[in-house]
């Protein structure tokens, strides 16, 4: 069995485990509680995959610090995968905070920070967070978005194990921090 999450949007903390088991937790702190309700017996994980963000710097973290412990204290391999690799169908826009959004765009390479009325999205459908958040603006430049409440704007963590990088030591899974830390250190 193979045991995925990601904890770096606002909805908090989403998993599943194979064979197309999922479940969520309100708050990316609360992701053991929903890996309790998927995993009847830890001896029976194969591997962690972990959403790598981008998104929320603490709930990164969290999600990177679950998945090391576990993997250390099962010893399992685990891989790793961008939040962005959690959608499907449309163009995901996950929201940055401080009026930004972290997308891929359609063609991009990488993920990138940017303004939401920065983005080209006209005929466009997108999901995320960032989505519902800058509904207005996305709608008003001819993005189609779907109602608040639509699965859709929920990270999958079933893709993340598709999507994932290659299995190997927990610390060797990287954060994807798209953006400069708000923290500086001081002189």
């Amino acid at each position: 069995m193979i045991l995925a999450f990601d904890t770096a949007t606002s909805f908090g903390a989403v998993c599943a485990a194979t064979p197309g088991r999922r479940d969520r937790a309100a708050r990316a702190g609360d992701l053991l509680q929903a890996v309790d309700r998927l995993v009847a017996d830890p001896a029976a994980l194969e591997g962690i995959v972990v959403g790598r963000g981008p998104g929320s710097f603490t709930s990164i973290r969290i999600g990177l610090a679950t998945a090391r412990s576990l993997a250390l204290a099962l010893g399992v391999p685990v891989a790793g995968a961008s939040t962005l690799d959690a959608y499907d169908g449309a163009m995901p826009v996950i929201d940055a905070r401080r009026g930004e959004v972290f997308t891929t765009g359609l063609f991009a390479t990488r993920p990138c920070v940017c303004r939401p009325e920065e983005l080209d999205v006209d005929g466009l459908a997108l999901v995320g967070d960032g989505a519902i958040r800058h509904r207005t603006i996305f709608e008003a430049n001819g993005a189609t978005v779907a109602a608040d409440d639509d699965p859709a704007h929920l990270p999958d963590a079933l893709l993340l194990i598709e999507r994932a990088g290659t299995f190997g030591a927990a610390e060797l899974v990287e954060p994807l921090y798209v953006r400069e830390p708000d923290a500086k250190p001081s002189r």
